[in-house]
């Protein structure tokens, strides 16, 4: 069984995007787009994380985390659209464990999600491997170091993400529109050619020929995929 999450944001794309990236990790995901609603689902069922949105209906997320402090000690991250301290501190205050601001990167919800687990002494069932070796290629997720044939390479923020997420998930095609939602973020502004882009300098750092890619692959017609 995996790991229980419940997601609460009024926003139903936000949701949408999260859950789907959660379940592809294995996790029971439940989904709550109010106060009231958010309540009923924590009063009902221990999650191992609470993913819980600021601006809600019918009663904010400081008030609904106030209240599941008084039943429960599940694992709050609070989610919020601003970016002042004192929200921050407050969430913290009302009994929080960490807060994240809009928009968002899958990957840190992800990352949050895991040291949260660690620290509250809910550990994943199975980790994944910190370290990614496929052929000449070795990736140590902990540092965020590539190395090929024993040399680093210098990869940006994004080109390492991209490349972790898909060298995580070997022979999996992601779309540009996928690859675009779970890297930048939901709310991102740009469009797909970004990862065109991202992939291309990728693609000119790791592979010996890029034109003949050994490890970065295209999907004609579909998108991306990881294979050595």
């Amino acid at each position: 069984m995996g790991k229980k999450v419940l997601v609460v944001d009024d926003e139903k794309l936000i949701v949408k995007g999260l859950r789907f990236s959660l379940e592809q990790e294995g996790m029971e995901v439940d989904c709550a787009y109010d106060g009231e609603e958010a309540l009923e689902y924590a009063r009902a069922k221990e999650y191992d994380i609470v993913l819980l949105d600021v601006m809600l209906p019918k009663l904010d997320g400081f008030e609904v985390c106030q209240q599941i402090r008084e039943f429960s000690n599940m694992p709050i991250i609070m989610l919020t659209a601003k970016g002042e301290d004192m929200d921050k501190i407050l969430g913290l205050e009302y009994g929080a464990d960490d807060y994240i601001t809009k928009p968002f990167n899958i990957l840190e919800i992800k990352a949050r999600i895991k040291a949260i687990m660690r620290r509250t002494g809910r550990p994943e069932k199975e980790q994944k491997s910190k370290v990614v070796e496929a052929a000449d290629l070795k990736m140590d997720l902990d540092s965020r170091r590539l190395f090929i044939s024993g040399r680093e390479i210098n990869l940006t923020a994004k080109e390492f993400d991209l490349l972790e997420l898909m060298a995580l998930n070997p022979g999996k095609v992601y779309s540009r529109e996928n690859l675009l939602n779970t890297v930048w973020g939901y709310e991102y502004p740009g469009d797909v050619r970004t990862v065109d882009v991202h992939i291309r300098r990728l693609r000119e750092k790791i592979e010996t020929n890029p034109s003949e890619p050994k490890y970065v692959h295209t999907k004609w017609g579909v998108g991306y995929y990881f294979q050595a």
